[in-house]
């Protein structure tokens, strides 16, 4: 079995996930606190991908960043950059297609930290930059460690954006996902559930840690 694949994936899950934490966190606390009336707007376009199908979503991702286009011909003259069939365009699909699941709890983290706590650090004359960090933040650690892992995991299982937008190129842009795919064309059921049995266990993980965290500040908290 080749292991390049899996390899792969887990990069793209970790390098996609760190991104994810540093553009959703502003994001979710903007949509939190935000009394605009474009407030919908955003979220809606945030939560696209949950509904969208990987394809559709792959599709006009691959049109928009090819070189015919005008965006893509700008990244490829002015940056040298070549998103479409390469590693750094999986990475930009990934982490819109994983966006919602980064979000998503953030946000609700932020809505369910009580305002007395928030109320009494401007009280004690910390400003907001130092209260969303030594308060907020780490009164909703749970929503963000079940945003990291959700989208951790959801980066694993791509499919439809990842073949898309990098198609199955050995070394470069081959997932685990595809992996399965080709060895299933190809009639090698036998290294197509080994690749599938390590997914599967990993996955299943990484949901038995979020739900038996949450579990147990919860169980704490009736102590």
């Amino acid at each position: 079995m080749d292991w390049a694949p899996l390899i792969l994936t887990f990069k793209l899950a970790l390098v996609t996930t760190i991104i994810l934490v540093i553009i959703s966190v502003p994001l979710a606390y903007k949509l939190a606190y935000s009394k605009s009336t474009a407030k919908p707007f955003v979220e809606a376009l945030v939560s696209m991908p949950l509904v969208l199908p990987p394809t559709v979503l792959g599709f006009y991702l691959l049109l928009l960043l090819s070189p015919s286009s005008g965006i893509g011909a700008w990244l490829n003259d002015t940056l040298g950059l070549q998103l479409i069939f390469s590693f750094p365009g999986l990475v930009l699909a990934s982490v819109i297609y994983s966006l919602p699941f980064m979000v998503h709890p953030i946000q609700s983290g932020f809505t369910q930290v009580p305002t007395s706590i928030v109320e009494a650090a401007y009280v004690l004359g910390k400003d907001k930059w130092e209260t969303l960090i030594h308060v907020i933040l780490p009164n909703m650690k749970p929503s963000i460690i079940t945003g990291v892992v959700l989208s951790f995991a959801h980066t694993i299982g791509e499919f439809g954006v990842v073949l898309m937008i990098g198609g199955n190129i050995p070394g470069e842009t081959k997932v685990a996902s595809i992996a399965i795919y080709d060895e299933v064309e190809a009639l090698n059921y036998g290294v197509a559930n080994t690749y599938s049995m390590i997914l599967f266990a990993i996955s299943f993980s990484i949901l038995l840690f979020v739900y038996w965290f949450n579990g147990k500040r919860f169980m704490s908290f009736w102590k």
